[in-house]
């Protein structure tokens, strides 16, 4: 499924994207800039959580809470080996039947569970991104 949205449309965009969604681990790839923290910080806010959602890119993961279950973010754009992942115990969170939204999956390809949803975000322009959502 391709969609293209103005920024000021994220809100249904990310209920889209929950309604959608076949698995609660999302893998978001797309470059640098191109909406991914944006798109999870609106999904987050979606899911009931009051939490002030930020980058965890240089703590890895962040944790959130909603109503009712936990949401961990990860961003793995600066780790240089998949073992940075496994030092912070990644397993562990993909044991739990929580929400995982993980930036720059290319980075642990080895690591990734086996049940996800696949979310690739382009820039077209200042205002407008499109996301393929697998």
């Amino acid at each position: 499924m391709e969609i293209s949205y103005k920024l000021n449309e994220i809100s249904s965009i990310a209920r889209k994207v929950i309604k959608v969604s076949s698995h609660k681990t999302l893998l978001f790839y797309g470059e640098m800039g191109a909406g991914k923290t944006t798109l999870i910080k609106e999904i987050v806010k979606q899911l009931g959580s009051k939490d002030n959602v930020t980058s965890p890119t240089f703590s890895l993961v962040n944790e959130y809470t909603s109503t009712n279950e936990k949401i961990y973010h990860f961003d793995f754009y600066r780790i240089e080996e998949e073992s940075e992942a496994l030092d912070i115990g990644i397993e562990e969170y993909f044991i739990d039947k929580n929400w995982l939204f993980i930036e720059w999956p290319e980075k642990i390809p080895n690591l990734i569970p086996e049940k996800f949803t696949k979310l690739e975000l382009k820039k077209v322009n200042l205002t407008t991104r499109k996301v393929f959502i697998q």
